[in-house]
């Protein structure tokens, strides 16, 4: 986690380069004492300057005067003395002055990580807020008060776009709602004329035929329209995070869709352990409401309804399963799309071909995922994993 971060990598450049810097003036400066105290260890030295036992000093001849330096003999270093001198000078200065670039190069990075810490402070906001939006609303807002500069436009921009998304989505709400209005007043309506046409004593067999086709049809509209606004609200909507139990929620839909199990004789396995989530309880309903739904539709006559939940390392889970055709795996990906379902190969059963695309809309919203697999002897197990809530 820390390698990866921005402030660890400036931190790691700027130290870098304060080390190589410190580094090559090091080596300079060695280079330039050394050649410097060379040179001057070349130059003759006054006699008596010249440090050495006594002996070695050649000796001053008696004046009356006082001594000119001019008039003092001078010597000039040997080699070898030379040689020792240079070798000590640079060994001092190797360890005393290594160190001294290593304490400042690490004070240096620390203040580096400090200095990097604080400028990088604004997009780490600018972070925390992306992710609160991303996770719940359009309604917070970064807000930064800092110096006009990159950062500063970054984080208008942000709250510009924000501001823009929230926006759309609120005029995507209204025309939702607007849409729901006008699609399912017209369906009410004319479903009232024709229970009123076929309830007439006159109406004839012919005439009530007719209109229970129709109420057919006008049923099955008004199931696709939901499940459009359904989707949509699925899809869009910033729901409000309350405490939900799948379990809880699944035994109260199969024991609601009792009497269809009961009619296509389905043998029934649920195991409601509890599976706590944070989420919008009719859209989570409705979500599993699709599934035992589908599982009972694409299901076999006397075959077996597999319904579990519970939690794991991952989240809180519902598992739902079900007999039925085998199907291969490269159909499973296409099966979450709009509009597209297994009667498309085994014959109508009245569904919209939605409802797995509302589960994983449904599911992603909520943070999650929804993922099927066939079974061995058919049909299809549908998992949806969730975050369980604190």
């Amino acid at each position: 986690m820390t390698r990866g971060s921005l402030r660890f990598r400036l931190t790691t450049v700027f130290g870098l380069m304060f080390f190589l810097a410190g580094g090559a003036v090091f080596t300079g400066a060695i280079i330039l004492v050394g050649n410097s105290m060379e040179y001057t260890l070349q130059l003759p030295f006054p006699a008596s300057l010249r440090p050495g036992p006594e002996s070695l000093r050649p000796a001053l001849e008696e004046t009356s005067g006082p001594a000119v330096p001019s008039a003092l003999p001078r010597v000039v270093i040997d080699a070898a003395s030379r040689e020792t001198v240079l070798a000590s000078m640079q060994a001092n200065l190797t360890v005393k002055g290594g160190l001294t670039v290593l304490a400042v190069g690490a004070a240096a990075t620390t203040m580096g990580w400090l200095a990097t810490g604080r400028l990088l402070r604004p997009l780490n906001r600018i972070t925390s807020t992306a992710e609160r939006v991303a996770g719940r609303t359009l309604q917070q807002r970064i807000g930064l008060d800092a110096p006009p500069g990159e950062v500063k436009r970054l984080a208008d921009s942000f709250d510009s776009m924000l501001d823009r998304l929230d926006q759309a989505f609120a005029g995507q709400d209204r025309f939702i709602a607007n849409a729901a209005h006008e699609l399912k007043t017209p369906l009410a309506v004319g479903r009232t004329l024709v229970e009123v046409a076929i309830a007439r004593p006159t109406a004839s067999a012919d005439v009530k035929l007719l209109g229970e086709n129709l109420l057919a049809v006008n049923e099955r509209h008004e199931r696709l329209i939901d499940a459009l606004l359904t989707l949509a609200r699925a899809e869009n909507a910033a729901t409000d995070r309350l405490p939900v139990d799948l379990g809880e929620v699944a035994g109260a839909v199969v024991q609601h869709m009792d009497r269809e199990i009961r009619r296509k004789g389905l043998r029934t396995r649920l195991t409601a352990s509890p599976a706590p989530v944070a989420g919008d309880p009719l859209l989570l309903e409705q979500m599993i409401r699709n599934l035992v739904d589908n599982s009972v539709k694409y299901n076999l006559v006397g075959g077996e309804l597999e319904i579990r939940t519970g939690t794991t390392a991952a989240g809180a889970y519902l598992s739902v399963g079900n007999d039925g055709v085998p199907i291969a795996a490269h159909e499973i990906l296409v099966l979450f799309e709009p509009f597209r379902r297994l009667t498309d190969r085994v014959g109508s059963t009245g569904g919209s071909g939605l409802g797995l695309s509302i589960v994983r809309a449904v599911a992603h919203t909520h943070q999650g995922d929804a993922v099927a697999m066939p079974r061995a002897k058919g049909g299809l197990t549908v998992t949806v994993t969730l975050p369980c809530a604190p």
